[in-house]
């Protein structure tokens, strides 16, 4: 079987969704949708398959769909998920969404419990944990070879000028970050975060926060540290992440070209270098909308979906007690009923 897709939002991530599908042996696209035109017409002549430039007229003609991808952008890169995802929820479509899930919680609680409601698989697209090096620092962790976790220290930065909105920085980006630091330590349960304004090259004040430093406490007892930034380039690398226990420690760079484990008890250490062929960060996509289409091929309960929209929905939280703790100066409880 191949699993007949709908790609909705045909931006650049838009059509990185609809490659991955189409070059998948077991998918293909059967549908693309988009508010402007031109852009659903460019990829229906890509893609080989009608256009559509709502929804809703999607799901009048009648095609078969088995999934779809949410790929529409909006304010701080999640303000137009909802009311396409509550759509396609609503007609019974399971749905891989992009982060962030929304930049509104109370929207991404909505799109979480029409789709528990109804019983349909709904993903987003947290593709910095489907890489084989985080698969294996993970099998660590459960494995027991760190032994009992103490700390998590993640940074995350790019040059990215966007200034469409104050949180766009840690709203667009850090649920990737977020996500990586749960997916590893499990739950947090309260964030200190300090915020502040950098500099364009040319020495202009910027407009939205785009650094930040955010210290969590997680469920388990773990200490965790986040660092990001809009402000960072040239040859910092995108992310690193260390994680250390009473055991051992690993040190995970750039989302998953290299991975480094140490014991604590001994200066040696044992490397991995770009684990099952991925050398950049481009090749995630693939590796989670692969993810997406095995689980969806084999039934998967939607309980069991790997990058769920529950848990993007908890990074979100977290994202938004950060920024209150900002605003309060003060540390914040993430609550998440």
């Amino acid at each position: 079987m191949r699993l007949r897709v709908a790609v909705v939002g045909l931006g650049g991530i838009g059509n990185l969704h609809a490659q991955c599908y189409t070059n998948h042996p077991n998918s293909h696209v059967v549908a693309v949708c988009d508010i402007i035109p031109e852009r659903a017409d460019r990829a229906a002549q890509a893609y080989g398959c009608p256009a559509f430039y709502s929804v809703k007229d999607l799901l009048k003609s009648g095609i078969k769909i088995d999934c779809a991808s949410m790929c529409t952008a909006g304010k701080e890169n999640g303000g137009d998920h909802y009311t396409p995802t509550m759509e396609l929820l609503r007609a019974g479509i399971p749905v891989l969404g992009e982060k962030p899930i929304s930049n509104e919680v109370a929207k991404a609680k909505e799109m979480v419990a029409l789709a528990k409601r109804k019983k349909l698989r709904y993903g987003i697209n947290l593709n910095h944990r489907f890489t084989p090096a985080a698969r294996k620092a993970k099998d660590w962790i459960e494995q027991g070879r760190l032994g009992r976790l103490h700390m998590i220290n993640m940074r995350m930065w790019i040059n990215n000028p966007n200034e469409t909105a104050p949180h766009f920085h840690i709203r667009a980006l850090h649920p990737h970050s977020i996500d990586v630091m749960r997916y590893f330590c499990g739950d947090v349960t309260h964030v200190h975060a300090f915020f502040s304004h950098g500099q364009t090259p040319d020495g202009k004040a910027r407009k939205c926060w785009s650094n930040l430093q955010v210290n969590m406490m997680f469920k388990n007892g773990v200490l965790g540290h986040l660092c990001g930034s809009y402000d960072a380039g040239g040859g910092f690398g995108l992310e690193s992440c260390e994680v250390t226990g009473s055991l051992g420690r690993f040190v995970l760079l750039d989302a998953c070209e290299h991975l480094t484990f140490t014991r604590r008890d001994s200066p040696e250490s044992e490397s991995h270098h770009f684990l099952g062929g991925m050398t950049g960060f481009g090749e995630t996509f693939p590796s989670r909308i692969g993810a997406w289409i095995d689980q969806n091929l084999k039934k998967a309960a939607p309980a069991q979906i790997d990058g769920s929209g529950e848990e993007a929905l908890r990074a979100q939280m977290i994202i938004e007690a950060a920024i209150a703790s900002w605003e309060t100066k003060s540390v914040v409880e993430v609550k998440y009923k």
